[in-house]
């Protein structure tokens, strides 16, 4: 089932849009990451983890899904599909481990923001590389993803290539 023109860059926009927001907003994070690693100032590191938190429940949470919700239309609706090419199912498993992965962080960015909301904790108890690996791992995979979306690289699956083979062919005189 392919959707209508203006339905399926209705959709493409809203992919596109989601996944540059959460992009963007990983790189965010990756900067604040950043600064709660290098900064010196106790009440620095403290707020960065405090900002960290919310902004991750209320937009990269939400930015992850709707990638993942408007990506599934978009294949879904689409001559390309969600298993017939190797690169939508690539991009379909980066974004799912993605969403995976996030989801299961959020339970460190509430510790981290619990130690850090607490002034007679230690500072360095939140202080560690781990949102920095994670910040940037995300991005490699959006990178990826991007990457992908652009070039679309040759290569049916078997499922693809099955279908493929079971299309009528047309005939031309």
């Amino acid at each position: 089932m392919t959707m209508a023109p203006r339905l399926r860059k209705l959709a493409l926009t809203a992919h596109i849009i989601s996944s540059v927001g959460w992009l963007g907003v990983v790189a965010g994070f990756l900067g604040l990451a950043v600064v709660g690693i290098i900064s010196e100032d106790a009440q620095t590191v403290r707020g960065v983890y405090l900002v960290m938190e919310p902004t991750a429940w209320y937009v990269l949470v939400p930015l992850a899904v709707a990638s993942l919700l408007t990506g599934l239309v978009q294949s879904l609706g689409t001559p390309w599909g969600l298993f017939r090419h190797y690169w939508v199912v690539t991009k379909l498993l980066i974004n799912v481990a993605s969403t995976i992965i996030l989801l299961t962080y959020m339970q460190t960015f509430s510790f981290m923001a619990g130690v850090a909301a607490d002034p007679s904790a230690d500072v360095d108890l939140v202080r560690n590389m781990s949102p920095v690996i994670h910040a940037t791992l995300a991005m490699l995979g959006s990178l990826v993803a991007t990457t992908l979306s652009v070039f679309k690289p040759r290569g049916l699956t078997r499922y693809g290539w099955r279908q493929q083979q079971e299309r009528p062919t047309v005939s031309r005189p």
